[in-house]
């Protein structure tokens, strides 16, 4: 009969032992350092996105406006007297722009939609009877 030695159990201090808990500071500050060159990218790319959204206000007010000019002016022959007074909006839906109605006698109109500069990328939307579009970024 051959007796074999069984291996020598390692003691309770050797290293493969001993389990592992948590994280090392070195680990920690690389997480930190990844997630602060994200955040530096993605929060300035978030707030053009969120400027460039908001002129859809401005625009989607402006051509609402338009189309109800036009019903007016098939019915009237004339822009003049569309809006009795208070009926203008005087903010888009979302309160981003202010709108102005140009009223000049005849078959004209001018509609501005006015935004402040740091909420909106374009401060200035424009839209006449012809259908002409402007703005001061270029955002029609």
């Amino acid at each position: 009969m051959i007796i074999r030695a069984r291996p020598a159990s390692k003691p309770p201090w050797h290293p493969t032992r001993a389990r592992q808990r948590g994280f090392t500071l070195l680990e920690l500050l690389i997480v930190v350092a990844v997630i602060g060159i994200l955040a530096s990218i993605a929060v300035p790319s978030y707030q053009r996105y969120v400027q460039n959204a908001r002129v859809s206000d401005g625009q989607a007010k402006l051509l609402e406006l338009a189309g109800r000019l036009e019903r007016c002016y098939t019915v009237n022959n004339t822009y003049a007297g569309c809006f009795s007074s208070g009926e203008m909006p005087a903010t888009s839906e979302e309160g981003f722009y202010s709108i102005s109605f140009s009223e000049p006698p005849g078959a004209t109109f001018t509609l501005v939609a006015t935004g402040s500069s740091d909420e909106v990328k374009c401060a200035r939307l424009e839209l006449d009877h012809t259908g002409q579009r402007d703005s001061d970024n270029g955002c029609w």
